[in-house]
């Protein structure tokens, strides 16, 4: 699967129509989760959205694709929820949905499709749009149109986009007269469990703060200049194919012979190339997911929240107890955890390392499909890593201002983190030390 975003992603010149679902007026309030409230209530803006492309097996009628998108809307509660504007916070109102109207927006001579597919996008998936998603299609005359589903970040994350794609799926190929899929449990019964669950204890609160503190009461960030950022510029987004799947398995197996997963061999790299640069450990934001036990493998919403990871020796072994640690720094309602600093206290400058491992998810996607991952287009003040894991090997992409500051430093950063990688991946498993446990 391809990690990409708008303005870089594969799609074929062609019509371009996009479809939204009906919505009514404001039905029952619903729960708004700590990372829901932050995002929506930095405004309407373009750019919120992340989306999901991928090609049909075979070729569609709108109608039917429109039927099909209109189960999966209902069978996710999220996807039938709305925001509007609050004091002090937005609220949520669950919503009935029922059935649009296809629109075609015309892709004038010299221009990409994607490119106007960007402005859709832009336009129809924003924090308080009623609704905040879009079915989009493609049809280029090949037989095999490409759907794009974009959704403002609020109500989806990147393992929900492949649920959605799952289930859009399974509901087209759904014999006439089979029941349809049945109503997957909601994102704000998750959001009520999450904050039901015990304070933080004192240690994890402890060290929560000594990390904010190192990091000058703010969240990590990127450990080398950025140059002015008083106020978000233009983004940089680099898409790189670090290792292919021969050499993600010599990295595993390196990883082994230390008595760690990928993962922790990742960070140590990370790690030492950091200490490197900068002269400092690798600290950033770390998310995790918090889709805590199989209940919620299902259902999609905004399953992620924040740690910090703070990784000061180099080798796996020692990344390895600070990816343990982050785990366990994420796994307290976040909100309790940061009101001593009035919420997240995030800054210009802000690092954020996601990891997201394809295999390890209970929803696949046929390579046939050609999906690909889509983030938008945006401003931004801070850096942020994606690495993806899939059946091809390992992928990154990086975000970061567009500034010469940036452009040096965050390059220079992923040279040495790829070159590292690359060379540990070829390092003999005889040559690594073996862990006894």
């Amino acid at each position: 699967m391809r990690l990409t975003n708008v303005a870089r992603m594969g799609l074929p010149q062609g019509r371009l129509y996009s479809y939204a679902v009906e919505v009514s007026g404001p039905g029952e309030a619903i729960p708004v989760s700590f990372d829901q409230a932050r995002h929506v209530g930095a405004g309407e803006r373009p750019g919120s959205w992340m989306a999901i492309a991928f090609r049909l097996p075979t070729d569609a009628t709108q109608r039917r694709l429109a039927q099909t998108w209109l189960a999966v809307v209902r069978r996710h509660g999220t996807l039938h929820s709305v925001f509007s504007p609050g004091d002090p916070q937005p609220v949520l109102h669950d919503v009935e949905v029922g059935p649009g109207e296809w629109r075609e927006h015309q892709v004038a001579p010299g221009r990409l499709t994607r490119d106007v597919l960007r402005e859709v996008l832009d336009a129809g998936c924003t924090p308080y749009g009623s609704p905040s998603h879009l079915l989009c299609l493609v049809e280029s005359g090949d037989g095999r149109p490409v759907v794009v589903i974009g959704a403002d970040h609020a109500h989806v994350d990147m393992w929900s986009l492949l649920v959605v794609l799952r289930d859009l799926l399974a509901e087209f190929r759904r014999p006439a007269g089979a029941a349809p899929l049945p109503e997957a449990r909601s994102f704000a019964e998750h959001t009520l469990e999450l904050e039901s669950r015990p304070r933080a204890p004192a240690h994890v609160r402890g060290r929560w703060h000594e990390v904010l503190t190192d990091c000058g009461g703010v969240m990590p960030c990127f450990p080398l200049p950025l140059g002015d950022l008083a106020v978000p510029v233009a983004e940089v987004v680099e898409v790189r194919d670090v290792l292919g799947s021969a050499q993600v398995s010599g990295l595993v197996a390196y990883g082994r012979a230390h008595g760690v997963r990928l993962l922790p061999v990742v960070v140590a790299a990370m790690t030492e190339v950091t200490a490197d640069l900068a002269g400092q450990p690798l600290r950033a934001v770390f998310p995790v997911h918090s889709r805590y036990d199989e209940r919620w493998h299902d259902s999609v919403g905004w399953f992620i929240t924040n740690a910090v990871i703070e990784s000061v020796e180099p080798g796996p072994v020692a990344a390895g107890e600070a990816v343990k640690e982050a785990m366990r720094l994420g796994s307290w309602p976040l909100a309790d955890v940061l009101a001593p600093y009035g919420g997240m206290p995030a800054a210009p400058g802000m690092f954020a390392i996601s990891w997201l491992d394809l295999g390890r998810l209970p929803v696949s996607t046929d390579p046939a499909l050609a999906a690909q991952l889509v983030g938008a287009v945006t401003r931004t003040d801070g850096v942020m890593l994606w690495f993806v894991l899939d059946e091809s090997g390992l992928h990154l992409r990086c975000r970061y201002p567009r500034t010469p500051e940036a452009h040096d430093s965050v390059g220079r950063w992923l040279e040495a983190l790829v070159a590292r990688l690359r060379e540990l991946a070829a390092t003999p498993v005889g040559e690594a030390p073996i862990h006894v446990s």
